[in-house]
């Protein structure tokens, strides 16, 4: 099952699902109206090897609880990623048992070529 955690309030997420094909065989998930469970956080690290890789260092709330001061482990990581949506790097893909993290143009265009 393809699968794509966003943000329905973050305006890059919305930009980039009006640019997937529209027929597009994706189940979307808002991680703020359906918090991300933890068998959902273990599948994604189970593609993407690292619960690090999965979090943004961009969130505000990373920002404001001044983490960039701690040496976080893959645990913290899987902490926070649980506690909070903001944590999690947008949006993330699921296509055919591969993981695209976050919206760099490159990730993006290979999920657009995995879809296709």
């Amino acid at each position: 099952m393809n699968k794509i955690y966003y943000l329905a309030s973050c305006d890059t997420c919305r930009k980039i699902i009006k640019s997937l094909p529209k027929n597009a065989d994706l189940v979307y998930h808002d991680i703020k109206q359906n918090p991300i469970t933890e068998p959902e956080l273990e599948e994604l690290f189970q593609l993407s090897g690292s619960y690090e890789a999965l979090f943004s260092k961009k969130a505000q709330l990373y920002k404001s609880l001044d983490l960039k001061k701690k040496s976080l482990t893959e645990l913290d990581y899987k902490k926070y990623l649980l506690e909070h949506y903001t944590f999690l790097s947008r949006p993330v893909f699921i296509i055919n048992h591969k993981v695209f993290i976050g919206n760099s143009p490159k990730n993006i265009h290979e999920a657009l070529q995995a879809l296709a």
